[in-house]
């Protein structure tokens, strides 16, 4: 007869398999200091980043670039003359951040961010033509060498619209993230709010009948009319009140607005899922969905805020 699989042995490989985790590595509290870091601080960094690298490797191919012409560029000015071609961009990055935190990272924004670059783009060609010449000292044409500049500026505004959208989108999910957490907590602690001794019923009415329902077995409410829908346990019935009222009685720590047309018991909401418009469908422990509107998400986190300070 074969062993039972919880019979075998389980190779633990010489070590205990319930020990204690030890205290953090550094390594770890590093990822952790760095998950936690604000959206602007990786956006600064990775700015601070390209520029560097972008203009070190510009400045060594002018400087190679001057050595077959039998030139004499130096590294300094030619760190400074690449420097001073990339930082002239910054404008142009925080010009595309303004419109995306104005529009959105949706098309709106997208479309806002490409309309804004039929001017960014040849201001600052002609930016990078004048900074050409104030450094190699040409007088040729700047018309054309605006419009040689114009391709590499069209590719670098493009560069510089990937990297907002991927802020803000991260910005975005951050935000949503947090969220999640307050709505999260605000459900543990309806679940762990102990119930009266002698518990609040409402008078049902279901079908001729007016039955008997304990306040903290109602999943939600339902507006209609001059009446409320009480679901409970999979059923409903009506209760001759209106919304506003039923919320001002009730416990603000169960029982928070979703809608303007419904009101839900936290204790039984059991998973809540992010829409992409930002709001939420509540999923309750008997089966009804219940959207949450933008609205009243943000006036339930800050309530949530209020009562978390």
């Amino acid at each position: 007869m074969e062993p039972a699989l919880a019979d075998l042995p389980f190779p633990t490989d010489g070590h205990d398999l319930d020990r204690r985790a030890g205290p953090p590595t550094p390594a770890a509290r590093l990822v952790a200091r760095l998950k936690a870091a604000p959206t602007s601080a990786w956006v600064w960094a990775f700015t601070a980043y390209s520029w560097t690298v972008t203009s070190v490797s510009a400045a060594w191919f002018a400087r190679r670039l001057a050595a077959g012409r039998g030139q004499t560029l130096s590294v300094a000015a030619s760190l400074l003359w690449q420097g001073a071609i990339y930082a002239a961009w910054l404008p142009a990055a925080g010009v595309v951040w303004l419109l995306l935190r104005r529009f959105g990272a949706g098309g709106r924004g997208i479309a806002a961010s490409f309309a804004a670059g039929v001017a960014v783009v040849p201001l600052e060609a002609l930016a990078a033509s004048l900074i050409d010449r104030a450094f190699i000292g040409d007088g040729g044409d700047l018309a054309a060498r605006v419009l040689d500049r114009t391709p590499v500026c069209l590719l670098l505004y493009s560069a510089v619209v990937a990297v907002g959208l991927a802020a803000a989108h991260h910005r975005r999910a951050r935000e949503a993230r947090d969220r999640n957490a307050l709505l999260e907590a605000a459900l543990a602690e309806a679940r762990a709010v102990a119930p009266a001794p002698q518990g609040e019923r409402l008078m049902v009415m279901s079908g001729a009948r007016r039955i008997p329902v304990e306040l903290s077995a109602v999943e939600w409410f339902g507006a209609a009319d001059n009446y409320v829908v009480v679901h409970w346990a999979g059923r409903e019935g009506l209760l001759r009140a209106t919304l506003q009222s039923l919320e001002a009685r009730l416990d603000p720590r169960l029982f928070a607005r979703a809608h303007r047309s419904s009101l839900v018991n936290l204790a039984h909401v059991r998973e809540a899922r992010p829409l992409s418009d930002g709001s939420w469908r509540l999923a309750m422990a008997g089966g009804d969905e219940v959207v949450t509107s933008r609205t009243y998400r943000d006036a339930l986190l800050e309530r949530l805020g209020g009562q978390a300070g």
